[in-house]
Parts: structure tokens; C-alpha cells; sequence
């Protein structure tokens, strides 16, 4: 049994990864539902949670059946995160997960998100100082290095939790690769390997199947995975992983009507949650991955992608859902 302190996620536990503008309340239901072990909230800036902005606070939204649910917080100032981790606990989610990880350039160069990987010992003392300023369990996700020449994580992860981090999830690309080429798990087994580490060690980067999943379980023995951008779209892919750990088998693939119906509940919670403007524009970037590898789509894709209009998109969904029959899957 996997635990973070006393929290109690399975023998191989899914966790899906933080993920800004996509692992929103309406997607996290939706992949709860589907299988995840373990969600976190989109990476939420400290500086914007101190001085209260809307849409920092506004991810703050949990939800019971969420459950262990992690809120994720970024900022480069000790005192910044410390005052955020105090807002947060008040929130009561299950885990405190510091982003360590984001790549992205606005994050990073300011000393955020995976930037702090170019200050390995500054990155260890706001993780003590964090650890210190709340009941939380604290856990961090980050990635190898800041690029080929600093991939110093098994070191990183000793320190981190010496300083009292109960878990760790690990990217295996460094800053500077971005999302691009092959994640490398190599180091990611180093960690997990490495006798002196005692907390749990999930592994994130490239798991898009079933197979390689339990490929990576055996290969580098990790605790269990974070599923990141293969999630978006295809929420099913929990159980799918879960399935054929257990059984070795795949469950059959959801098929089209199945997903329009997901496509349909997604944006009208989305559209709930976050207001009709914000809700239709944010769930554009979904329609693509649901809708993949469809003979002849090209003409209904693009309404949904250029649609503003809330119920034209609703009619063109729910026209996927009763016409399913008609369309024809070109992949896998």
C-alpha cells in the first residue's frame, strides 16, 4: 500500500498531474471518476493568492468527492509561499504539492517553477520553510535538471527529504527540453532505487498506453505514475491502466458516443464552473483530443474549435452523440 503520511492510495497509485487551464474542477471529475488515485489543482502562483487575484483564489475550488485532492503552489520568495501555504491549509485539501517543474518562461525566469533548479540550495530551503509553516504533507513535483549538465535529482531528492517532503514526482526531462523529445526514466529508477530514499516516488512523462505503464512499473520500480497530457481527452485512461495492471487485458476503448457524452458534461461543468465566456473558449483545447482520428471530422472539428456560441457547440455534440454510428475511427 502506497501512503503519503496516512494517506492511503492503492498498490499503484494514477495520479493526475497539474496541468494549467486543463486539471480544473470539471476535468478532475471527470478523471476521478474514470480512476484517479490522486489529483492535484493547476499550479497556483503565491504571490497571486497573498494579494487575493481572482483567478489565483478561484483555483482554490475543492470538492469533497475529490478526495485526496493536492493544491499546487509556485513562487520564487520564501516568505510569498509561506504566507500561501497558510491561505491554503485553510482550504483543508489533503496535500500541499509544490511546483518545482514548470518550464514554461514566464514561470521560469523568475526563479519559479523549474527555475529554482538553477538554485538547488534555495530550492531546499523554501521546501524546509514550507515543511515548517503547515500541518500539510508537503510534496513536490519537479523534473531531472535545469538542462543536460545539472540533472542532479538523486541528490535533490535526498535533500528534499531531509527536510521532511513526504513525496516526490518527477519529470523525466530537464527545463531545457521542455516538453520535447523522450522523457528519461532512467534517473527517475536511480531515485527510487537509491536505498537512502523512503518516501514515495511517482514518475511522470510519455505514459500514454496501458502498456507502457507496466513497462515502466517493472522497469523502474516506481511507486506509481503521473499522467499528464495523455489524460486530456481521454479521462478513461485510468481505468484502462488500471485494468491491464490488474489483468493484463485491455478494456475496450470508449467509443464515440461515449466520448461526445463526456465532451457534453465536461464543457457544461466547465461552462458552470468558470462562467459561459471563459467556460466554451477553455474547453477548445479538449475537442481535439476527444475527438481523435476521425474519418472525415474535419468540417465538425472546426465548429467546435471556432464556435463561441454555447448551444451551437451543444448541437454539434449532441449530434456527434446520436449520429456515432456514421463515423468512421481511422486509428487506434
Amino acid at each position: 500500500m502506497v501512503k503519503i503520511r496516512d494517506i492511503e492510495l492503492g498498490d499503484f497509485p494514477l495520479l493526475l498531474a497539474p496541468m494549467e487551464d486543463v486539471s480544473d474542477p470539471p476535468f478532475r471529475a471527470l478523471c476521478k471518476r474514470h480512476g484517479a488515485d490522486l489529483m492535484f489543482t493547476e499550479f497556483i502562483s503565491s504571490e497571486g493568492l497573498i494579494r487575493d487575484a481572482a483567478k489565483s483564489v478561484m483555483k482554490l475550488d475543492i470538492y469533497e468527492y475529490e478526495r485526496p485532492i493536492g493544491i499546487q503552489i509556485f513562487g520564487a520568495e520564501i516568505e510569498s509561499m509561506k504566507q500561501a501555504a497558510e491561505i491554503i491549509e485553510q482550504t483543508n485539501p489533503d496535500i500541499l504539492d509544490i511546483n518545482f517543474g514548470c518550464p514554461v518562461k514566464k514561470v521560469a525566469c523568475k526563479g519559479a517553477g523549474a527555475g529554482i533548479l538553477q538554485d538547488i540550495p534555495k530550492m531546499v530551503m523554501l521546501t524546509d520553510a514550507i515543511v515548517k509553516s503547515t500541518k500539510l504533507p508537503v510534496t513536490v513535483k519537479t523534473r531531472l535538471g535545469w538542462d543536460d549538465q545539472s540533472k542532479h535529482i538523486v541528490e535533490v531528492a535526498e535533500r528534499l527529504q531531509d527536510v521532511g517532503i513526504e513525496a516526490l514526482s518527477i519529470h523525466g526531462r530537464t527545463r531545457k527540453q521542455m516538453y520535447k523529445g523522450e522523457a528519461d526514466w532512467t534517473l527517475i529508477g536511480d531515485v527510487k532505487n537509491n536505498p537512502r530514499m523512503r518516501i514515495p516516488i511517482f514518475g511522470n512523462g510519455d505514459i500514454d498506453t496501458p502498456e507502457k505503464a507496466v513497462e515502466y512499473k517493472n522497469t523502474y520500480g516506481v511507486d506509481g505514475i503521473m499522467i499528464g497530457r495523455a489524460s486530456i481527452g481521454n479521462p478513461w485512461i485510468f481505468d484502462q491502466i488500471k485494468h491491464y495492471v490488474r489483468t493484463g487485458e485491455h478494456l475496450p476503448k470508449p467509443d464515440l458516443r461515449a466520448k461526445a457524452e463526456a465532451a457534453i458534461e465536461h464543457l457544461q461543468m466547465s461552462v458552470k464552473w468558470k462562467g459561459e465566456v471563459l467556460g466554451v473558449a477553455e474547453m477548445k483545447r479538449h475537442y481535439t483530443n476527444y475527438f481523435k482520428g476521425i474519418e472525415h471530422f474535419k468540417e465538425t472539428r472546426m465548429k467546435l474549435v471556432t464556435s463561441f456560441d454555447l448551444n451551437e457547440i451543444l448541437e454539434t455534440l449532441e449530434a456527434i452523440r446520436e449520429n456515432a454510428g456514421n463515423f468512421k475511427l481511422i486509428t487506434d
